[in-house]
């Protein structure tokens, strides 16, 4: 598992977390797209294609800062032993 997510390590964290601030949160009005299609993720409403693009596309920043935050925490914390 540890080299399955090495490409994860080339991929700075200021980026991820602007990629997250602009493509996770936009459009910001009336309300974050990500956020409207967990809503509909939560409510059964999440049937067209194209709104499961959108949960895909809008939710893949997340979802990859998440696992940068994740694996920088395992990596920097003291092996038990």
């Amino acid at each position: 598992m540890r080299n399955s997510l090495a490409w994860l390590d080339k991929i700075s964290l200021p980026i991820l977390v602007v990629a997250t601030a602009l493509l996770g949160l936009a459009p910001f009005t009336p309300e974050p797209h990500v956020w409207q299609k967990l809503t509909m993720l939560a409510a059964g409403n999440l049937h067209k294609p194209i709104d499961i693009f959108d949960l895909f596309l809008h939710g893949t920043p997340w979802v990859l800062l998440a696992l940068k935050l994740v694996r920088l925490r395992l990596v920097s914390s003291p092996k038990a032993g």
